[in-house]
């Protein structure tokens, strides 16, 4: 794998951010969808399935009123803005691209302060997370941790910031297998700078080691490869109408990339998790 740091990261999201918003999503949400039970395939609603995975992973969390929570990875701030108004709860979000973090804040200036007594955005990295040891009663994050070159230090300072029996829930990528094809590597892991991942299994050993107790992990991936299906269409579909050529290039670029990313996740070499677990101790 290639070993990216996180200035590499930080530089591609903070580059493409204008890309994704063209094409993904103008609100800026650009994660992963939970499809419609029974049926993965036959729906082709992202938009309902992305807010279906922030109600998933809530659920699991155990979100409510009283919760401070600390979205890691928070991208635009989608849903720690959700989980402002859909729970009343306090949240915050930190993210290691500028530009993304940016853009939250300004969602949030143009809400009229709506959340801003219980809403807050910071640029920062997961490896060294700027707040006080036993903050927040719960940590959650959407498809970004797999991103961080280095894992066991964010699930340290995850450990670190949550209170004694808070909860950490995630959904993301996963890297199931071992060995991974050049295709693989060219339309999947380099393409956001990904230096490498765990298997399902792995993730959890390694939240274990790291010291959480492990509640429950669950795999998606027939929802991640229903989400690249869709927004590989979506793509082919708006480059048509692309007025810039650069942006119909990349839309095309991408749609090509989601047909590779699907072949991956039917090889077992990409995939999607859920994951929960607490830190020991008494109630946050």
């Amino acid at each position: 794998m290639t070993p990216y740091t996180e200035r590499d990261v930080a530089d591609f999201f903070d580059q493409t951010l204008g890309h994704y918003l063209g094409f993904w999503d103008s609100s800026g949400v650009l994660h992963t969808g939970v499809f419609a039970a029974g049926d993965p395939a036959g729906d082709t609603d992202y938009q309902a399935a992305a807010e279906r995975t922030s109600a998933l992973l809530a659920r699991h969390a155990g979100i409510d009123g009283t919760c401070h929570v600390l979205d890691v990875g928070c991208g635009c701030g989608n849903f720690v803005m959700y989980l402002a108004e859909r729970y009343g709860c306090r949240a915050e979000g930190v993210d290691l691209s500028e530009e993304r973090v940016k853009f939250a804040q300004r969602r949030l200036d143009e809400n009229g302060g709506v959340y801003q007594d219980r809403v807050a955005f910071r640029h920062g990295s997961a490896t060294q997370l700027p707040y006080p040891s036993d903050t927040f009663s719960h940590v959650v994050s959407q498809d970004a941790l797999f991103l961080v070159p280095d894992k066991p230090r964010s699930h340290t300072e995850i450990l670190r910031v949550l209170r004694p029996g808070g909860v950490f829930a995630c959904t993301d990528f996963l890297q199931p297998a071992e060995r991974i094809s050049q295709l693989a590597r060219e339309h999947v892991y380099d393409r956001v700078r990904w230096s490498g991942g765990y298997s399902l299994a792995g993730y959890q050993d390694a939240l274990a080691s790291a010291g959480f107790e492990v509640v429950s992990a669950e795999d998606l991936e027939r929802h991640i490869r229903q989400t690249y299906q869709v927004l590989g269409s979506t793509a082919r579909e708006r480059a048509g109408s692309a007025a810039e050529a650069a942006a119909r290039e990349w839309m095309l670029a991408f749609a090509e990339s989601c047909s590779h990313i699907r072949d991956a996740i039917d090889r077992g070499e990409f995939g999607w998790g859920l994951i929960v677990a607490r830190k020991p101790g008494g109630t946050p």
